[in-house]
């Protein structure tokens, strides 16, 4: 049988190391092939090449066969390959028919664009994915799981030349598990049309739910390509890492139950309604829900980021809705999902990514001492292990899970009273995951009362005292003690009743 995607010796550098060195791999027809490292592994760069955007330095590759000419957006489309990146490339003031017109043109009659038939390709190839929504709303602004519905559903739509590869980067980084399990579901009805599927994931739950085999990349080298079947979660993490990971258990009874830090009561907006949280010093709470529960409406009405009813209190101070600055004077600190739209500076230096929260401290006689800012960011990258430790370099220039620590940074360098975390570590790999969870430890230690609004039920797990499940807007539930299980929680959040013991 003819590979579906063959890779033979690539390689590519940016003005440094290589980044991808000597890359061989082949995926078979129908089969879903894994592909998992660290950020900066070289995942996002094979893709990249694949795609068109980066030519290689050396290399080949084919599809089905044919070789496939390399820094051509055009060629890869033209030979089969088809794309949903982990930014998802839609056009957020363009509605759901015209982004994927764009990805393959408009049905017209005597030069006249056929939008009816146009409506009706969108729909059906939505409802082919188990969605449906308003198709004339703008992309811009539909839920999460809408949008990458939306770019899975562009890129499957049939065009002149028939999908060969259907490669998926990081596509349920802002997913549910429940909502991920569709997208699982497309996936799997693709590869048995004879698609071959390559994805790229962080959670190792997906590889062995999912993949009939994994590829894994580390620092730019092939380790080891083998099917999934046999193969541990710990020994996946000792090959993406190149080390056994420290396992950390969260011992909810450890946590003293000192004084109130943070009280909402009766927060409304969007879908929320009447939703009370507390939070003490040192204590780490999380929050669950399905998309449309009001999830993710939490972090940035807490924050005043958004209109909000309620109260929300900083020791007993109330912050006044849409006033993210009288929070931020209170003690109060945001890391937002999507860094890239509502946190990160990207074209901006690490130095001045952290300070821009408080910038004054470095001035005098209304001059900033560059010295003393640099060495003050230089000790927050060292704590941090941002690499590069270099206080000059742009944050573009940082994988994932560095840029994520850079946003934390921002924040503990401040001494957060309170730290809100939108899906803290979404889009990082395990060892980055890792040494976050451990930050947000060492901060709840310090005192800081922390709020985690995640997707990933193992994290809530992991660094939760308690969580609270959010359903149609309200808190339906608690889960504390024996009851935090990541799979109790899944069930929680989609409303069933708790499974009674065997």
């Amino acid at each position: 049988m003819t590979a579906a995607l063959t890779v033979t010796n690539m390689s590519k550098s940016f003005a440094g190391p290589r980044v991808l060195d000597s890359v061989s791999l082949s995926v078979e027809p129908g089969e879903i092939r894994a592909l998992v490292g660290e950020n900066g592994s070289g995942k996002s760069t094979l893709i990249k090449i694949l795609a068109g955007f980066h030519l290689p330095d050396e290399g080949s590759a084919e599809v089905g066969g044919e070789p496939l000419l390399l820094g051509h957006g055009e060629a890869s489309e033209a030979a089969g390959l088809r794309f949903v990146h982990q930014d998802l490339g839609l056009v957020n003031n363009l509605d759901a028919v015209d982004n994927i017109a764009l990805g393959v043109g408009y049905p017209s009659f005597r030069g006249r664009i056929r939008w009816r038939q146009e409506r009706k390709r969108t729909r059906a190839a939505l409802t082919e994915l188990g969605y449906e929504f308003d198709i004339r709303r703008l992309a811009g602004s539909l839920a999460m799981s809408e949008r990458t519905a939306l770019a899975v559903a562009r890129a499957m739509t049939p065009r002149q030349t028939p999908a060969k590869v259907l490669i998926l980067d990081e596509p349920t980084a802002n997913l549910p598990a429940a909502e991920a399990e569709r997208l699982f579901q497309l996936a799997r009805r693709v590869a048995e049309s004879g698609v071959a599927v390559m994805f790229v994931s962080h959670h190792f739950d997906e590889v062995f739910g999912l993949a009939d085999s994994v590829t894994v990349l580390r620092d730019g080298k092939h380790i080891i390509t083998r099917p999934v079947a046999g193969l541990t979660e710990d020994q996946l993490i000792e090959l993406v890492i190149g080390r056994r990971l420290e396992h950390v258990v969260h011992d909810a009874k450890a946590a003293e139950q000192r004084d109130v830090v943070m009280q909402v009561t009766g927060l409304g907006c969007d879908v929320l309604n009447d939703v009370d949280i507390t939070v003490h010093a040192g204590e780490i709470v999380g929050i669950a829900g399905i998309t449309g529960s009001g999830r993710d409406e939490v972090a940035t009405a807490v924050f005043g980021g958004t209109d909000r009813a309620g109260e929300v209190r900083i020791n007993g101070t109330a912050v006044p809705p849409m006033r993210p600055d009288q929070a931020i004077a209170l003690g109060m600190g945001l890391v937002p999902a999507e860094r890239h739209a509502n946190a990160a500076f990207m074209t901006s230096t690490l130095r001045e990514n952290i300070t821009v929260t408080r910038p004054g401290i470095h001035f005098r006689a209304g001059l900033l001492r560059k010295n003393p800012e640099r060495s003050d960011v230089a000790t927050w990258l060292e704590r941090l292990d941002v690499r590069p430790r270099n206080s000059e370099f742009t944050m573009a220039d940082l994988s994932g899970g560095n840029q994520q620590k850079v946003v934390l940074a921002r924040w503990l360098r401040m001494k957060p009273k309170v730290l809100v975390l939108n899906d803290p570590t979404q889009g990082v790999d395990i060892g980055a995951k890792s040494d976050i969870h451990k930050l947000i430890d060492e901060a709840a230690a310090d005192g800081t009362a922390v709020l985690v609004v995640s997707t990933d039920h193992e994290e809530l797990v992991r660094l939760c005292h308690r969580v609270l499940i959010l359903r149609r807007g309200k808190v339906a539930d608690e889960m504390t003690g024996g009851r935090m299980d990541h799979d109790l929680i899944t069930a929680a959040t989609i409303g069933r009743d708790r499974p009674s013991a065997a």
